[in-house]
Protein backbone atom coordinates (compact mmCIF):
# COMPACT_ATOMS: atom_id res chain seq x y z
CA UNK A 1 0.00 0.00 0.00
CA UNK A 2 1.37 3.28 -1.30
CA UNK A 3 0.45 6.05 1.22
CA UNK A 4 -1.46 9.45 -0.61
CA UNK A 5 -0.09 11.74 1.71
CA UNK A 6 1.14 12.91 4.97
CA UNK A 7 -1.28 14.09 7.51
CA UNK A 8 1.75 15.04 9.76
CA UNK A 9 2.49 17.86 7.19
CA UNK A 10 -0.38 20.05 7.95
CA UNK A 11 0.29 20.80 11.49
CA UNK A 12 -2.16 23.60 11.13
CA UNK A 13 -5.07 21.91 10.50
CA UNK A 14 -5.25 18.97 12.60
CA UNK A 15 -4.07 21.28 15.55
CA UNK A 16 -7.51 20.67 16.49
CA UNK A 17 -7.44 16.89 16.09
CA UNK A 18 -4.53 17.05 18.50
CA UNK A 19 -6.12 19.36 21.11
CA UNK A 20 -8.98 17.05 21.47
CA UNK A 21 -6.40 13.75 21.64
CA UNK A 22 -4.52 15.92 24.22
CA UNK A 23 -8.27 16.48 26.11
CA UNK A 24 -8.91 12.87 25.96
CA UNK A 25 -6.00 11.96 27.61
CA UNK A 26 -5.62 14.39 30.05
CA UNK A 27 -10.07 13.83 30.73
CA UNK A 28 -9.28 11.63 34.34
CA UNK A 29 -10.39 7.97 32.42
CA UNK A 30 -8.18 5.07 32.83
CA UNK A 31 -5.46 4.65 30.55
CA UNK A 32 -5.91 1.31 30.25
CA UNK A 33 -9.60 2.38 29.10
CA UNK A 34 -8.97 5.13 26.86
CA UNK A 35 -6.50 2.43 25.01
CA UNK A 36 -8.79 -0.20 24.74
CA UNK A 37 -11.52 2.07 23.50
CA UNK A 38 -9.02 3.35 20.90
CA UNK A 39 -7.87 -0.60 19.57
CA UNK A 40 -11.71 -1.42 19.79
CA UNK A 41 -12.90 1.57 17.51
CA UNK A 42 -9.47 0.57 15.50
CA UNK A 43 -10.87 -2.85 14.77
CA UNK A 44 -13.90 -2.44 13.81
CA UNK A 45 -12.41 0.17 11.31
CA UNK A 46 -9.87 -1.98 9.97
CA UNK A 47 -7.17 0.54 10.62
CA UNK A 48 -3.56 -0.91 10.72
CA UNK A 49 -1.75 2.36 11.63
CA UNK A 50 -3.69 3.20 14.57
CA UNK A 51 -4.23 -0.38 15.53
CA UNK A 52 0.04 -0.71 15.36
CA UNK A 53 0.39 2.12 17.75
CA UNK A 54 -2.71 1.40 20.16
CA UNK A 55 -1.34 -1.83 20.50
CA UNK A 56 2.27 -0.60 21.40
CA UNK A 57 1.09 2.18 23.42
CA UNK A 58 -0.99 -0.12 25.40
CA UNK A 59 1.72 -2.65 25.84
CA UNK A 60 3.90 0.60 27.03
CA UNK A 61 1.35 1.07 29.83
CA UNK A 62 0.76 -2.47 31.10
CA UNK A 63 -1.66 -3.92 29.04
CA UNK A 64 -1.73 -7.68 28.83
CA UNK A 65 -1.07 -9.23 25.25
CA UNK A 66 -4.31 -11.29 26.40
CA UNK A 67 -6.77 -9.05 26.37
CA UNK A 68 -5.61 -7.02 23.35
CA UNK A 69 -5.37 -10.50 21.82
CA UNK A 70 -9.19 -11.25 22.98
CA UNK A 71 -10.17 -8.01 22.76
CA UNK A 72 -12.54 -8.86 19.75
CA UNK A 73 -14.34 -10.92 21.47
CA UNK A 74 -14.78 -9.11 24.98
CA UNK A 75 -18.05 -10.30 25.50
CA UNK A 76 -16.55 -14.16 25.62
CA UNK A 77 -13.99 -13.26 27.76
CA UNK A 78 -13.82 -12.79 31.82
CA UNK A 79 -11.04 -10.41 31.54
CA UNK A 80 -12.62 -7.36 31.31
CA UNK A 81 -14.31 -5.13 33.84
CA UNK A 82 -18.00 -4.37 33.77
CA UNK A 83 -17.03 -1.09 33.41
CA UNK A 84 -14.60 -2.04 30.54
CA UNK A 85 -17.30 -3.67 29.15
CA UNK A 86 -20.05 -0.56 29.34
CA UNK A 87 -17.10 1.16 27.34
CA UNK A 88 -16.75 -1.01 24.66
CA UNK A 89 -20.25 -1.66 24.04
CA UNK A 90 -20.50 2.29 23.84
CA UNK A 91 -17.19 2.55 21.54
CA UNK A 92 -19.26 -0.06 19.38
CA UNK A 93 -22.73 1.75 19.39
CA UNK A 94 -20.84 5.15 17.93
CA UNK A 95 -18.49 3.93 15.91
CA UNK A 96 -20.92 1.82 13.89
CA UNK A 97 -23.73 4.88 14.62
CA UNK A 98 -25.51 4.36 11.13
CA UNK A 99 -26.24 0.97 12.45
CA UNK A 100 -26.95 1.00 15.62
CA UNK A 101 -28.37 4.53 16.26
CA UNK A 102 -26.85 4.11 19.97
CA UNK A 103 -29.43 1.67 21.55
CA UNK A 104 -30.73 2.54 24.69
CA UNK A 105 -29.93 -0.88 26.64
CA UNK A 106 -26.16 -0.06 26.04
CA UNK A 107 -26.84 3.23 27.19
CA UNK A 108 -28.47 2.38 30.01
CA UNK A 109 -25.95 0.17 31.24
CA UNK A 110 -23.17 2.92 30.40
CA UNK A 111 -25.28 5.20 32.89
CA UNK A 112 -25.11 1.85 35.53
CA UNK A 113 -20.57 2.60 34.98
CA UNK A 114 -20.34 6.40 34.57
CA UNK A 115 -21.53 9.65 35.40
CA UNK A 116 -22.75 11.82 32.46
CA UNK A 117 -19.66 13.84 32.68
CA UNK A 118 -17.19 10.46 32.02
CA UNK A 119 -19.60 9.49 29.07
CA UNK A 120 -19.21 13.21 27.45
CA UNK A 121 -15.20 12.27 27.56
CA UNK A 122 -15.80 8.65 26.85
CA UNK A 123 -17.92 9.71 23.95
CA UNK A 124 -15.36 12.18 23.06
CA UNK A 125 -12.46 9.74 22.81
CA UNK A 126 -14.70 7.43 20.79
CA UNK A 127 -15.11 10.22 18.17
CA UNK A 128 -11.93 11.34 18.59
CA UNK A 129 -10.28 7.58 17.66
CA UNK A 130 -13.07 7.40 14.95
CA UNK A 131 -11.57 10.65 12.95
CA UNK A 132 -7.97 9.43 13.30
CA UNK A 133 -8.70 6.16 12.17
CA UNK A 134 -11.18 7.58 8.53
CA UNK A 135 -7.75 10.29 8.42
CA UNK A 136 -5.52 7.28 8.51
CA UNK A 137 -7.77 4.96 6.43
CA UNK A 138 -8.51 8.14 3.70
CA UNK A 139 -4.54 8.99 3.38
CA UNK A 140 -3.48 5.11 3.32
CA UNK A 141 -0.41 5.69 6.35
CA UNK A 142 1.47 2.93 7.09
CA UNK A 143 2.69 1.83 10.01
CA UNK A 144 6.10 1.35 10.41
CA UNK A 145 7.36 -2.07 9.70
CA UNK A 146 10.18 -3.92 11.64
CA UNK A 147 12.68 -5.75 9.78
CA UNK A 148 11.91 -9.34 11.60
CA UNK A 149 7.67 -8.82 11.25
CA UNK A 150 7.65 -7.85 7.11
CA UNK A 151 6.38 -11.12 5.53
CA UNK A 152 8.56 -12.76 3.65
Amino acid sequence: MKPRLNLYNFQELIKPMLKMEESVVGSGLEMSLIELVKMRASQINGCAFCLDMHSKDARKKGETEQRLYLLNAWRESPLYSDRERAALAWTEALTLISKTHAPDNVYDVLKEQFTEEEIVKLSILIVTINGWNRLAIGFRSVHPVEKNSAAA
